[in-house]
């Protein structure tokens, strides 16, 4: 099945919270703080309020005065080190003392976007610098300036899992040991549509409209974190939504302030983020920096890996900033590794808050085992493909629980590995090399068997929900409570329920991202769109199809026990009495009924997608210039009910995994605090011509977790590509005498690199 919604997508005829012009509305514009730490003394705001169109302007006086409170803390931060956790409430808008460049203290309303953007820029505020500190090494040193002066350190959270008591001994016995400095950049979505929010106030009930990939998770914050009313009386509804990568998941200020703002007007209020703003408002990813030591034995098998890791949190703790730390299982790979023990220190800076981004600690958890792996296989000249087979975990040991927390339920690693090394021809490499050589080129190739947890968190997977209705008419309705936000989900959840009730995919209407049609619902995140949501889905089938035996054994005098269900029709065994679900829809409506059912679909344990990619890449020696030249994906993501969505999922995942190794990165200037990449100039997105031919395959291993047997592909092209890319350039730069670089591996930092090996 074709992906149905490409055409409105590609015709222009989407439907984003931008489109939406309710009557009365009216526009919002935020002043946001400039530097990156320091204290607010007064605000004055006297010339906006008295310019052309402005309707009101509100600082955090306002909001007090109408009893909204900062937003609390979401989760207590672990402290596995003993050290006092910290509270760390944000404001929507600042009073006083702000922690990071972008935060909003001020909103102009006016009547047009460009009016309000005009008033902005008369307010002024008198700010009182404060001391500060960027980076994680800033931020640990002794005396460093502190976000929050009421804690005893910068530090946010700490969580230490694995075999810490037997690491030091297991190290020392080891043939050998290899150690790796790692460094992952911090990066922004940058999504292709801005965050927008949308607020409408009435008859006592508040309406979000909103582009986020989780409507009910958005509503519960609102309801309980800031207006403090039962969540009937707010409905958040997101409309198509372009793009997300996890970013979209949580609440931001913006969406309460234009909801209060929207009850203070009388007025509808929308805030629509410019691009440039984005950079500053949207949340980060990653910022991960760290080292790591792997240990073997004179036999190249794995003994033991310790890593610590240092994660750069932002200004404000969040469960959101815990990405690495609930995916840290995936350090441990698809390897026979008998001991691990991990660490992860998260630290508070004067920088954006992260945020999860696509795969939120998985890339990177894949990256640092990946990465070792090619060095340990560099220093004891063992190919690096050789290497992992030697270690990898065997299918006929399944289920197999990891030195590190997860335990993998199903996998055929050393299938996968040899359907990759097949694709990409890797005997035919040397060959390859010396080819590129004689051009004046260097070549590398880069491997990497990702592997991930779906569905979760890993401790306690979380439920969704499904509805489905049948009228008289014919129509199918299907609302699930997953969120697509660019996954395909219109395509592939409607493509399951044609087939699991036997009717055309065209007779199926898709509702999501509405509040007020479902009890609730997961919404999009964790590679869970199939996995729980299309099994909720699968349960909501059995449900109707549950009823509308009943409603037949009613229309037929016949017992509920001898209807049977097939190709969308009920029928009475042994004779030919038959209805259509269109027929039962009918009959169920005559009784003054409805043929409808909804269900929930909680999984007893996540998945575990896992595959191998091999990246291959050339690189001009006078300039740095690195060109993927071909790129091999083989993923086991379980049962594929659309292989076309599979396919674009890894595409779009590995162009990001692409991105962000070769040129991605949020840089702050230590000296000023300044965003020294705030604009596309600067900070370097992946292009189409960045790409080569993305070869893809699939090795199948159904998961017996839910009942589709999916595993789920949302994370997987970001887990192996990020890690892959970054082997083969490293592989290129090999010979040279460079035995590792750190992202991003732009021209100049590859070209430095061969300059300095003295070549």
């Amino acid at each position: 099945m074709r992906r149905r919604e490409d055409e409105r997508f590609l015709t222009g005829k989407g439907r984003y919270t931008s489109d939406l012009r309710p009557d009365g509305m009216t526009h919002a514009c935020l002043a946001r703080t400039p530097s990156p730490a320091g204290r607010i003394t007064a605000i004055d705001t006297e010339s906006a309020r008295a310019a052309p169109g402005v309707l009101a302007v509100f600082t955090a006086a306002d909001l007090a005065a109408d009893n909204i409170p900062d937003l609390p803390q979401d989760a207590a931060p672990p402290r596995d080190d003993g050290g006092k956790p910290a509270n760390t409430p944000r404001p929507l808008l600042i009073r006083d003392v702000f922690r990071y460049q972008g935060e909003p203290y001020a909103m102009v309303v006016a009547e047009t976007a460009q009016q309000a953007a005009d008033a902005v820029e008369l307010i002024t505020a008198e700010i009182e610098d404060l001391p500060f500190t960027m980076s994680v090494a800033d931020a640990l040193a002794p005396a460093a300036p502190r976000p929050w002066v009421e804690t005893d350190d910068n530090i946010a959270f700490v969580r230490r899992v694995g075999g810490w008591d037997e690491i030091d001994d297991v190290l020392a016995s080891s043939a050998h040991v290899v150690s790796l400095d790692f460094s992952v950049s911090r990066v922004t979505a940058a999504t292709m549509e801005p965050r927008v929010s949308l607020g409408e106030y009435g008859d006592g009930r508040y309406t979000l409209h909103t582009s986020t990939q989780s409507p009910f998770g958005v509503r519960g914050r609102l309801a309980k974190d800031v207006f403090g009313v039962d969540p009937s009386a707010i409905r958040v509804r997101a409309h198509d939504v372009g793009g997300s990568f996890g970013m979209k998941g949580g609440m931001f200020s913006e969406d309460a302030l234009v909801l209060w703002a929207a009850r203070r007007c009388g007025q509808p209020v929308r805030w629509e983020s410019g691009r440039s703003e984005a950079f500053l408002a949207d949340d980060h990813g990653r910022d991960v920096e760290g080292t790591a030591e792997l240990g073997l034995n004179a036999e190249g098998e794995f003994t033991c890996l310790r890593v610590r890791a240092r994660g750069n949190a932002g200004a404000y703790f969040s469960r959101r900033a815990m990405g690495l730390v609930g995916n840290l299982g995936g350090i441990a790979g698809t390897y026979r590794t008998p001991v691990i023990a991990a660490e992860v220190l998260g630290v508070f800076t004067n920088t954006v808050p992260i945020t999860p981004y696509r795969g939120a600690g998985r890339p990177e958890a894949t990256l640092i085992i990946e990465r070792i792996i090619d060095r340990a296989a560099s220093e004891l000249g063992i190919d690096p493909f050789e290497l992992r087979r030697r270690n990898l975990i065997p299918a006929d040991a399944m289920p197999w629980q990891t030195g590190l927390t997860f335990k993998y339920d199903c996998g055929d690693f050393a299938q996968t590995m040899a359907r990759a090394q097949a694709l990409a021809e890797m005997d035919g490499f040397d060959a390859r090399r010396e080819e590129a050589a004689s051009r004046g080129r260097l070549r590398g190739i880069g491997i990497a068997n990702p592997i991930e947890v779906a569905g979760g968190p890993a401790s306690q997977p979380r439920k969704d929900d499904a509805w489905i209705g049948v009228t008289a008419d014919g129509a199918v309705e299907l609302r699930p409570g997953c969120m697509s936000v660019g996954q395909g989900h219109e395509t592939g959840l409607v493509e399951l329920t044609a087939r699991l009730l036997g009717v055309p995919a065209d007779s199926i209407i898709f509702r999501q991202g509405d509040t007020d049609i479902l009890p609730s619902g997961r919404g999009s995140g964790g590679s869970s769109g199939l996995i729980v949501g299309g099994s909720a889905i699968q349960r909501t089938v059995e449900a109707l199809i549950e009823a509308g035996r009943g409603i037949a054994a009613e229309a037929f005098e016949a017992a509920a026990a001898d209807i049977a269900f097939a190709d969308g029709r009920f029928s009475v065994a042994g004779t030919d009495m038959t209805m259509t679900l269109t027929q039962i829809a009918a009959h169920a409506a005559a009784g003054g009924g409805e043929f409808a059912a909804g269900a929930e679909f909680l999984p007893p344990a996540v998945t575990y997608p896992n595959g191998c990619h091999v990246c291959e890449v050339e690189i001009d020696p006078e300039t740095g210039v690195v060109t993927l030249i071909r790129y091999v994906g083989v993923e086991d993501v379980g049962t594929v009910v659309n292989k076309t969505l599979v396919e674009g999922q890894m595409h779009g995942g590995i162009a990001q995994g692409v991105g962000q190794a070769l040129g991605e990165s949020i840089v702050y200037d230590r000296e000023s605090g300044q965003m020294l990449t705030g604009s596309f100039l600067d900070y370097t997105m992946p292009i189409a011509g960045m790409m080569p031919e993305i070869l893809l395959d699939n090795v199948i291993v159904p998961t017996q977790v839910n009942p589709l047997g999916a595993k789920g592909v949302g994370e997987a092209g970001t887990v192996g590509s990020l890690a892959a890319t970054m082997n083969a350039v490293c592989n290129a730069l090999a010979p040279l005498g460079v035995a590792h670089l750190d992202m991003p591996l732009t021209p100049q930092r590859v070209w430095r690199a061969i300059h300095d090996a003295g070549h």
